[in-house]
């Protein structure tokens, strides 16, 4: 196995995204958050799997994605599956809007994460929904990979 990245930490990760999506392009936005969901999600507890983002008034939008409250914040606690703005210069924003009208292409959350400077940062991407043939090609795909390994490794 190879040794998880030092520079940056994983709160976030939408495993099955690989799965059910064929990523297009992805890059890398900021998050805007308070002060609650930034302490909740260093804890690591936040899910996006079924989140989605969307472009509202020019602006990325992270949709459905759960941050669980601060416990020890009170009344100035954030709610939980707000909608979330997302920061990326206005040639990417058109290049993602122009990318959703086209039939099938939708921008998924990949992972959120805190990059080395302690900035919360989410990759994006765009992807296009995989139909039920591909997804059992890719599944055979992995199994070959994983019987490849154990032979080279039984060999070697």
């Amino acid at each position: 196995m190879s040794e998880p990245n030092p520079r940056f930490k994983i709160a976030a990760d939408n495993r099955k995204a690989r799965y059910n999506f064929e990523i297009v392009d992805a890059i890398e936005a900021g998050l805007v958050l308070t002060g609650t969901e930034v302490k909740a999600l260093r804890g690591g507890k936040a899910t996006i799997a079924e989140s989605y983002a969307t472009i509202e008034n020019g602006e990325l939008v992270l949709v459905n994605s759960y941050v669980p409250e601060y416990l020890q914040a009170n009344r100035f606690n954030h709610e939980p599956k707000r909608p979330r703005k997302m920061l990326a210069s206005k040639k990417q924003i058109a290049r993602f809007a122009q990318a959703i009208e086209r039939e099938g292409m939708t921008l998924i959350p990949l992972k959120v994460y805190f990059n080395d400077k302690g900035r919360a940062k989410i990759e994006i991407a765009i992807a296009r929904g995989k139909k039920l043939h591909d997804k059992r090609e890719s599944e055979k795909e992995r199994d070959w990979k994983r019987e490849q390994g154990r032979l080279l490794r039984d060999r070697g």
